[in-house]
């Protein structure tokens, strides 16, 4: 099969693009605005390309459909800072639902449930839970089109390294396992350095309640992961007490067992085996279940 990129839609044309050009690594960007407020956004189209001056580029493409750009973008034009977070499989549920589409002026940071850590030469904050971040300035923003699909070439600086010790071999080399980095591929697929592809469900097209939405029980839990509340805050809104109660009504005898007489670590234990089912809805059901049965 041959293509003229002409010939096939935008859309189609950047189907085969990702898909043939993985896995990608991942920028984490969070940007503030001349306001001061903070943005978070993953991007695919990315790399390092030179160490003397250590440089980055990535490209928060304009938005195929309705071409407009998006927030990480319209802060790197005002500020011309950015702090690049590398993404690990620990995070990869709470880094994908922080690029949904929140308005401008949401704080992906506690959307999604990350921690915010000062920068120390920049001004955008830093992810606590990322294994590398990288202080960034930005030297020159390069367009490539002004229509849906076309990409805007973010040329960083990197001024700062940060670098969690617990991902460094006995040299003080970082080690390919420990730091467990995860990358895209086309679609919904993902590749984890260490293991193989897997798949990460895209955010809802309406905007996920987010991790800061989760009763403090679940959002505290010590048996939940970030992962976890990620898939957790993936949701347009929470059961109702009618779809609880229906679930209540044809729940197994363990998950029975477990909302009349279970801890609240045995319940997150099965509601986390549940997630790691992809069965979201089950999962919320079970651990909001006693609220409503007492």
């Amino acid at each position: 099969m041959s293509i003229d990129p002409q010939e096939i839609s935008t859309g189609k044309l950047h189907g085969y693009l990702v898909g043939a050009v993985a896995p990608r690594p991942i920028c984490f960007a969070s940007t503030v605005d001349a306001e001061g407020n903070v943005n978070l956004s993953p991007f695919s189209f990315f790399n390092v390309f030179g160490a003397n001056p250590p440089t980055m580029i990535f490209s928060p493409a304009r938005r195929v459909r309705g071409n407009t750009v998006k927030h990480t973008l319209e802060n790197v034009m005002e500020t011309k800072e950015v702090v690049i977070n590398i993404v690990n499989h620990a995070m990869v549920q709470q880094m994908s639902l922080s690029s949904t589409e929140y308005d401008k002026g949401v704080n992906e940071f506690v959307k999604a449930g990350f921690t915010e850590v000062k920068s120390d030469v920049v001004k955008p904050p830093r992810v606590a839970e990322s294994p590398v971040q990288f202080e960034c300035k930005v030297k020159e923003v390069i367009e490539t089109g002004q229509e849906g699909g076309a990409g805007n070439l973010v040329i960083c600086e990197v001024v700062k390294v940060h670098v969690d010790e617990e991902i460094l071999d006995e040299k003080g080399a970082i080690d390919p396992a420990k730091i467990d980095t995860v990358a895209r591929m086309g679609g919904n697929w993902y590749s984890r350095a260490k293991v193989g592809m897997f798949e990460v469900p895209k955010p809802i097209r309406t905007l996920g309640v987010g991790v800061d939405a989760l009763p403090e029980p679940i959002r505290k839990s010590k048996v939940l992961t970030g992962n976890d509340l990620g898939m957790l805050g993936n949701v347009e809104s929470l059961p109702t007490k009618k779809q609880i109660k229906k679930y209540i009504e044809n729940a197994s005898e363990t998950e029975q067992y477990l909302i009349a007489s279970g801890s609240s670590e045995e319940i997150h234990t099965r509601a986390q085996e549940l997630l790691c089912e992809a069965q979201i809805d089950e999962a919320w059901n079970l651990l909001l279940a006693r609220s409503i049965s007492e």
